[in-house]
């Protein structure tokens, strides 16, 4: 071949392979900003969803999840075909490619599950329960829907997993953390729809759908605490049938007297830690944070008082009725007084001592607020889209927790915070647990706040510290002698504060050191449910604060840190920072 000929037939093939190459970049490339539009569009309809909820409007949640569904599953479609798949063999591009496709598939299959969702509960927000007849269809509506949500939440576990297999590190940015989002986001969504199933199959029956239920009903007052939350100031029998929820028998607690004998058995840990009291009285019966030993007690002790057969126990608290009054509305009081959801706190757990230095008259008061509640109850009517904003701060905050002695019941309630389990699985841990030892009321004054820190993870273990800062901020003020457990005749009426200060650790931690103040203190070492637990008293005067760090060696592991706060009055401050540098699942 002539060399001009040869050059000519070298640049047309060269012109080729350019269009070739321009042409295979610019169809992915397509395909990309097709599928980024399609996910983009999906996630403001997504967003716009989210704003609906709660509005009553299934016509316009039904547009706007439908939209969402169409474009997840175009763009499933584009990242399913070959020509993404070679994408993802490319160097630099495949594990971009990867993730992204990965992002499109549990996409689809998130707003799948959703779609089934929304068919589930759309007879619930369209209900309108206003009669027992009409709470009891709302039950059975919801008895309905459980298997439909526990399919659903399962499928976005498995979306889940799926997108969590793919490249964490793309090279892009942008691809980067789109997956940390979405990932962070249908964890959320998870558990929201476990937790809606769950509360579907344990809300008909305990509701009492097939049948009455009896519950022991504790009041614990966080003024003066106790694991669980507070001294059980009185307590009731709640009676649920057909939904409708009310009280029987209301009364203080020293109607509920001590016996000779323990009504229960917890095992040896429990004993030696909390002795023999602690199944026997009502008044230390909730000293451990694991509310199944206190509930499984409170039973116990009632029913060898009134040999009456209850099916389970609830605690609620001051902070609780208040979110209740704010579904039902103030409650009236016989002398004309009306109890609000911003003034009953306040009012049970600091004015009453003001008010009546006598504590029978105070506890005749309390019992009053509690029966006025109590006469409201069945004029509420379960109504699903009032309830789950009130009851979700109350489940979140512990300041509801319930026991059921059915066992299938009881392993559904202990898997989610109503339960109130100290739970016995590994992974990093710091739960602050504080008993009034004083016998006053000045819990209602403390302010609480826990830093935990935790270091790399090098050769199985990693470092930690807990530092707590605990401040009794009673006023300045002369205070009843009941509320400070002044001695008589004590001039100041502002006697000291006495915590016992306990610190759970995760399973397997060991301590190295501990300190209060900033000197080295010698601690009591117990266990309890395999946890390592760590006490000390701590006195307060008025306005003063005490610090309280252990440092600990733990074992190695990515599992998220839990730091479960125990329900008093105030809230407790938290902050976790966790070095995740080699650490592996």
């Amino acid at each position: 071949m002539p060399p001009t000929r040869c050059r000519r037939t070298v640049r047309a093939g060269l012109l080729v392979l350019a269009v070739t190459l321009v042409a295979g970049v610019g169809w992915p490339v397509h395909l990309g900003l097709s599928t980024r539009d399609h996910l983009e569009a999906a996630h403001r309809s997504l967003a716009r969803l989210r704003g609906l909820i709660g509005a009553r409007d299934a016509g316009r949640v039904t547009v706007a999840l439908a939209e969402a569904r169409d474009h997840t599953a175009e763009a499933r479609r584009l990242t399913t075909g070959p020509a993404w798949s070679l994408l993802t063999h490319l160097p630099f591009l495949g594990d971009a490619a990867a993730t992204v496709r990965g992002l499109a598939v549990s996409a689809a299959e998130v707003t799948g599950a959703m779609s089934e969702v929304l068919d589930a509960v759309t007879p619930l927000t369209a209900a309108e329960p206003g009669s027992a007849a009409g709470t009891r269809r709302a039950l059975a509506d919801i008895r309905t829907a459980a298997p439909v949500l526990s399919r659903a939440a399962g499928r976005i576990g498995r979306a889940r997993a799926l997108l969590a297999a793919t490249p964490a590190r793309t090279g892009s940015g942008q691809v980067d953390e789109a997956r940390a989002m979405a990932l962070r986001e249908v964890e959320r969504l998870r558990g929201l729809v476990s937790a809606a199933a769950t509360t579907a199959e344990l809300l008909p029956p305990m509701l009492g759908l097939d049948g009455t239920r009896r519950y022991f009903l504790g009041f614990q007052t966080n003024a003066e605490a106790r694991g669980t939350g507070g001294l059980v100031g009185a307590f009731g029998v709640l009676k649920a049938r057909g939904g409708v929820l009310s009280i029987e028998r209301l009364s203080s607690n020293n109607d509920l007297v001590g016996t000779g004998t323990p009504v229960t058995d917890h095992g040896d840990e429990f004993r030696a830690r909390y002795g023999l009291g602690a199944v026997r009285l009502l008044s230390v019966s909730n000293l451990s944070p694991h509310f199944p030993y206190a509930a499984s007690t409170w039973i116990a002790l009632y029913e060898r008082r009134t040999g009456r057969r209850l099916d389970g126990a609830v605690a609620i608290d001051p902070v609780a009725l208040s979110y209740l009054l704010g579904l039902i509305g103030p409650v009236r009081l016989p002398d004309g007084e009306r109890v609000r959801a911003d003034n009953v706190v306040e009012l049970t757990e600091r004015s009453a001592y003001e008010r009546f230095p006598d504590p029978v008259t105070r506890k005749r008061f309390l019992l009053g607020i509690a029966e006025a509640v109590r006469a409201a109850l069945p004029k509420t009517y379960l109504d699903p889209a009032r309830l789950l904003p009130v009851a979700k701060p109350m489940v979140e905050e512990r300041r509801v927790q319930i026991w059921s002695r059915r066992p299938a019941e009881q392993r559904r309630l202990a898997a989610t915070s109503l339960g109130g389990v100290l739970p016995r699985s590994p992974g990093p841990f710091a739960g602050l647990v504080v008993n009034n030892s004083g016998g006053n009321k000045l819990d209602y004054y403390l302010s609480r706040s826990l830093d935990y820190r935790l270091g790399p993870c090098r050769d199985g273990r990693r470092d930690s510290t807990v530092r707590v800062r605990l401040t009794n901020d009673v006023p300045a003020d002369r205070l009843p002698s009941y509320v400070t457990a002044a001695p008589a005749g004590q001039a100041t009426g502002r006697a000291e504060h006495r915590l016992w200060v306990s610190l759970y650790a995760g399973v397997g931690a060991r301590m190295k050191a501990a300190r209060v103040d900033g000197a080295s203190v010698a601690v009591l070492r117990e266990t309890e449910r395999s946890h390592p637990v760590y006490s000390t008293v701590l006195e307060f005067r008025p306005r003063q604060s005490r610090t309280l760090e252990f440092d600990f060696a733990e074992p190695a592991t990515a599992v998220t840190p839990r730091v479960p706060v125990q329900p008093l009055t105030r809230p407790q401050l938290t902050r976790i920072s966790a070095d995740r540098r080699g650490c592996t699942p």
